[in-house]
């Protein structure tokens, strides 16, 4: 009789190397150009979508028990499937390793991990709204790359801009830290004061001036007030800078993908910024305009 345990060896050894299986596998799950393939993209995107709701509600105080334990029932299941879909894209994928490291890869991989992780440390199993970040495989499902390419020129825009908003986050800094021990100088030896130390004070100016004003430190004295409409003012103005500087580095990034300055040798089309294929031809430009 032959031995149980060399018996699943060999079971697991020929579903490892089953490269029929891992085809087939391989066009459902990560080719979404036929008609299988979209429809189990559809069918994740609604689960993702279903997943998040469920985590959503099921965090409400005040729901029924019944309907409690009904989502975490959900959530488990949902979790199941997104495990075994995370482990059957790494034994289709032709490079494992190469999936796993990728943007999406980690992302399948954190969508699977918080409810295992909630067994211990409680919380931590809400992070499964992770699997939020998911749904960026739409564009991919429904053809809309050029959503895409402008994200990533907005992205590129942040980027380069990164230097000048620090810049303008160290003035901000300074500006508060200033602003907020004046007002303690102002406000902090006036009787019942909410302005009771500096870290507070600071705060406070931190909310003045990005206009959030929760209102729960306010100035009493008339020097306080004034100094406070003159950083309500000051943050109306200050706040509009980063916004311009990403602006005009998306306009100024904009204006070179809108205005090609190179032509396909192969079919005369004009090139964009950067392209190292012709979007028209497929030719590979040899020189990145």
């Amino acid at each position: 009789m032959k031995n149980p345990v060399t018996s699943i060896r060999d079971a697991w050894q020929r579903f490892m190397h089953n490269d029929a299986l891992r085809s087939k596998l391989y066009i459902t799950i990560f080719q979404s150009d036929t008609p299988v393939g979209k429809a189990f993209d559809v069918a994740l995107l609604w689960c993702i979508v279903l997943s998040i709701l469920v985590v959503i509600l099921e965090s409400m105080r005040g729901i029924p028990p019944m309907a409690k334990q009904i989502f975490t029932v959900l959530e488990y299941v949902f979790t199941f499937f997104f495990t075994l879909e995370y482990l059957l894209r790494l034994y289709c994928s032709p490079q494992p390793r190469k999936y796993a490291l990728s943007f999406f890869g980690i992302v399948d991989l954190l969508s699977t991990l918080p409810l295992y992780l909630g067994w211990i440390f409680g919380p931590v199993r809400y992070l499964m709204v992770v699997r939020t970040f998911r749904l960026i495989r739409v564009f991919r499902v429904f053809k809309l790359f050029s959503f895409l390419e402008e994200g990533d020129l907005l992205l590129r825009s942040l980027i380069l801009s990164s230097r000048k908003i620090m810049v303008f986050f160290l003035f901000m800094v300074i500006m508060v830290i200033s602003m907020g021990t004046l007002m303690y100088m102002v406000e902090g030896n006036v009787k019942g004061t909410p302005f009771t130390d500096i870290p507070t004070s600071i705060y406070w100016a931190v909310v003045t001036m990005t206009t959030v004003g929760y209102g729960d430190i306010a100035p009493v004295t008339t020097i306080g007030r004034m100094l406070s409409g003159v950083i309500m003012l000051m943050g109306y103005t200050i706040l509009a800078v980063p916004t311009g500087i990403v602006s005009a580095q998306f306009v100024h990034d904009h204006g070179k993908v809108a205005h090609p300055h190179q032509k396909c040798k192969e079919c005369g089309g004009l090139l964009p910024h950067h392209a190292h294929f012709c979007p028209h031809c497929g030719t590979e430009v040899k020189e990145t305009v």
